[in-house]
């Protein structure tokens, strides 16, 4: 699906734009006045983390569950877990931040490398000597169903570096194939986001 068809919520709106249009997430570098989509940038994502900002839209978060997109070998575990009847939790931390839930059922269906099984990264991410970026590395493709997540919070620590992030409690599971899947999921999130706001 293209990205100008998918509903986009207020908050990604207000975003600066790249030349194609595509609005720039809260966390994503620039350089020579242009997005640098496949990297962080430290002092925007520690902004985030600390002022309980999404990671897409920079707005503040509520109280409550967060959301993040997964790959494919989280989303896995995240399946395997939740057949099982046990609880999810993954120790390891990530660099990606929370968002909105409307705002990461956009981001899966808009960013192409989250949207699709074939898709491929475009840049190499910054090394860390822990692994962290280790999968991602220009031409690695996502591979696999990716998913939606909602998590009942999140931690984070602030080095001198990075941020980095741990989730904590599954209380919403939503995989894809092709997040185009998650269209009538978007439509009905912003449906409930302008009644909340009409109150």
């Amino acid at each position: 699906m293209r990205f100008e068809l998918v509903p986009m919520p207020d908050g990604v709106g207000e975003r600066p734009r790249d030349g194609r249009g595509y609005p720039v997430p809260a966390i994503t570098p620039w350089q020579d006045g242009q997005p640098q989509f496949a990297l962080t940038d430290y002092g925007r994502s520690a902004d985030c983390a600390l002022g309980r900002r999404c990671s897409v839209c920079g707005a503040l978060m509520a109280r409550g569950p967060v959301w993040r997109v997964v790959g494919a070998a989280e989303s896995a575990a995240i399946a395997e877990a939740i057949a099982a009847g046990r609880p999810y939790r993954n120790l390891a931390p990530t660099m990606e931040g929370p968002g909105h839930r409307s705002c990461m059922l956009y981001a899966s269906m808009v960013c192409p490398y989250l949207a699709r099984t074939n898709a491929r990264r475009k840049v190499t991410a910054e090394s860390t000597a822990d692994g962290l970026t280790a999968a991602a590395v220009r031409g690695a493709a996502r591979g696999g169903t990716g998913a939606v997540v909602g998590f009942d919070d999140y931690e984070y620590a602030v080095t001198e570096t990075r941020v980095l992030f741990r989730f904590l409690d599954v209380v919403e599971f939503l995989p894809h194939e092709s997040a185009d899947e998650h269209l009538a999921e978007l439509r009905a999130e912003l449906a409930r986001a302008g009644r909340d706001q009409g109150r």
